[in-house]
């Protein structure tokens, strides 16, 4: 079941409400292997969540910008900092890189764990001094694919592990978008997705119309999945803030759009390749 919310949709406290999680019990360590078992069986960390951000040259300056500072500010604000420590464990586990094309990614937070405004501070302060980059080409598969070993690089093992993808357009470079999806959905990795409209579709930018649609029966995946679509560059920061307060949170959104295998997505899963190959000739 994938989920959908608007913007300003959510409530903190909604958020906060029901049932803990409860973290299985640790056997007991001593050897090496058994120390890799601890780490497998009992989570410290509530989410380990890799932050995955576009900076394709379709994303204007202004837009990269916003997206930064969305982040950066959304982890330091007071709604995050209650939602972490409403988890059960009180503490997250993040990582932050930037992607364009299939072989363009770059990690601008190595996975820290953010349990409290110190290490919130912290994490916020190093996404604002890294300098602003753009980038060719759009691959979400490029993205997904790099995302998922980093799960196992974390010496953190959370309760939910979830990739949040952010992007103006459509997969366009790479391998297809669904294949990606389907390797992180058989390691029991939620994507969770952010499409950002704020601009209308353009020839030379290769955006499309309805991105929402496609991320919800393209890109996301796993059980709670959602999108929370940007369609105002005025409540882009705030857009940013509700994704991340769901994810911390452990909650998912109130209104459900249920796609099912068997139904075909409402806009291609491959009108990004179609566009270019229509545009380049390859």
């Amino acid at each position: 079941m994938r989920w959908y919310v608007s913007i300003g949709a959510v409530l903190v406290a909604g958020m906060l409400a029901g049932g803990d999680v409860a973290a299985v019990a640790a056997p007991g360590a001593g050897t090496e292997p058994d120390r890799r078992v601890e780490k497998e069986s009992s989570p410290s960390v509530d989410v380990e969540l890799i932050l995955a951000t576009d900076v394709s040259y379709s994303m204007d300056m202004d837009e990269l910008a916003i997206q930064r500072e969305g982040y950066a500010q959304a982890i330091v604000s007071k709604e995050f900092l209650q939602a972490l420590k409403a988890g059960p464990n009180g503490k997250i586990s993040i990582t932050y890189f930037e992607w364009a094309a299939s072989n363009d990614q770059k990690v601008i937070i190595p996975w820290r764990v953010i349990d409290g405004p110190e290490s919130a501070d912290a994490v916020s302060a190093e996404i604002m001094k890294t300098p602003v980059r753009r980038a060719s080409r759009t691959s979400i598969s490029g993205a997904i694919y790099f995302a998922i070993p980093m799960f196992d690089e974390n010496p953190h093992r959370g309760l939910r592990r979830v990739i949040d993808i952010s992007g103006d357009g459509p997969n366009n470079n790479g391998a297809p978008i669904t294949p990606a999806r389907e390797a992180a959905l058989e390691k029991g990795i939620v994507i969770n997705g952010l499409p950002i409209m704020v601009k209308e579709p353009s020839y030379s930018t290769m955006d499309i119309e309805n991105l929402d649609w496609y991320y919800e029966d393209c890109v996301i995946g796993g059980p709670g999945s959602f999108v929370v679509s940007i369609k105002d560059r005025e409540k882009f920061k705030e857009a940013i803030r509700t994704k991340l307060l769901l994810e911390v949170a452990g909650r998912t959104p109130e209104r459900p759009i249920v796609r099912t295998a068997e139904k075909e997505p409402r806009v291609s899963c491959t009108i990004g390749e179609k566009i270019w190959q229509d545009r380049w000739g390859r």
